[in-house]
C-alpha cells in the first residue's frame, strides 16, 4: 500500500503509524482499491503450492492478503520492527526474514514468484532490487509502483515536505524500461487505480465511482505490473464466478 506509513518522515519505520493510515476514510478506500487491483492483475497465476516472496513486506498486511489468496508466502524487510509486527500478524503462516532487498539471501529460483509493492521508490538501486527479485523467482513477479504522472502526485505530493515527495516516483515508460533492463522481460499486464487526487478518494457520488474503476497503467496514482517469466495458460480466478457453474 503506497501510503502505509510513508507519508511523512515520522511514519517511515513506525509500525503503529504505518497502520494507522488504514483507519482513515482515504486509507481504507485506497487499500480496497489496491486489493481489487491485485486480484485482477494476479488472475492468471496458479496459487496452490506456489511460493511467493514479498520484498519489503512491512507489517505483513499484503502478505496476509496473498496468503488468503492461496500462496505459500515469505517476506523480507530491512526493519526489525516491521518484521516483528508481521510475525504477530501472520504467526506460522509466513516465513519472515530481516534483510536487504538489493542482496537477497536466497538461492536462484527458490520461489515461484516475487512481489514488490511500493518498495522500489525507497531503495537506492531499484534496478538491483528488481534483478535480485528476478533471480530468486522462477515464474514471474508483480510490481506495484507510484505513478509520477498522476494527479495524486501533482496535487498532493510534489509540493509537500513529506517522505513521499522525496521518493523516487516512476512514470509508466520509466518502469517499463527498468523492468526490461533488470529482468530481460516485458510486462505481461498492467493496470492502475485512483486517478483523482486524494481529496476525491472515498467521497460519495461520481468522484468515488471514478476512483473505484481500473485504468490503463499511466492514469492512476498506483500501478500494478505483472511480469511472467514462463508461458502460463491464464486461469479463471475464483472471484470471477458470477454464479454457480452448471454440472453436466
Amino acid at each position: 500500500m503506497f501510503l502505509r506509513g510513508k507519508a511523512g518522515s515520522v511514519m517511515a519505520w513506525n509500525p503503529e503509524k504505518y497502520e494507522q493510515w488504514f483507519s482513515t476514510p482515504e486509507g481504507q478506500f485506497a487499500l480496497d482499491r489496491e486489493v481489487r487491483l491485485l486480484q485482477v492483475v494476479l488472475a492468471g497465476w496458479p496459487r496452490r503450492r506456489h511460493k511467493l516472496l514479498e520484498v519489503g513486506c512491512g507489517t505483513g498486511l499484503f502478505l496476509e492478503t496473498l496468503y488468503q489468496m492461496g500462496f505459500d508466502v515469505s517476506g523480507i524487510d530491512k526493519s526489525p520492527e516491521m518484521i516483528m509486527v508481521a510475525r504477530n500478524r501472520l504467526a506460522n503462516r509466513a516465513d519472515l526474514h530481516i534483510g536487504d532487498g538489493e542482496l537477497l539471501p536466497f538461492s536462484e529460483n527458490e520461489f515461484d514468484y516475487a512481489y514488490l509493492w511500493t518498495v522500489l521508490e525507497f531503495t537506492a538501486d531499484p534496478e538491483a532490487m528488481l534483478a535480485e527479485a528476478a533471480r530468486v523467482a522462477e515464474k514471474g513477479m508483480l510490481i506495484g509502483f507510484l505513478n509520477k504522472n498522476s494527479l495524486y502526485y501533482s496535487m498532493n505530493v510534489r509540493s509537500s515536505d513529506s517522505t513521499l515527495s522525496k521518493a523516487n516516483w516512476f512514470t509508466w515508460c520509466e518502469m517499463q524500461d527498468l523492468i526490461r533492463k533488470a529482468t530481460g522481460f516485458s510486462p505481461t499486464i498492467a493496470r492502475s487505480v485512483l486517478p483523482g487526487p486524494m481529496q476525491t478518494w472515498g467521497r460519495p457520488g461520481l468522484r468515488s465511482k471514478i476512483n473505484s474503476w481500473l485504468y490503463p497503467p499511466f492514469a492512476g496514482a498506483f500501478t500494478a505490473v505483472r511480469v511472467d517469466f514462463v508461458n502460463m495458460k491464464p486461469l479463471n480466478p475464483l472471484f470471477a464466478w458470477k454464479s454457480e457453474p452448471e454440472m453436466s
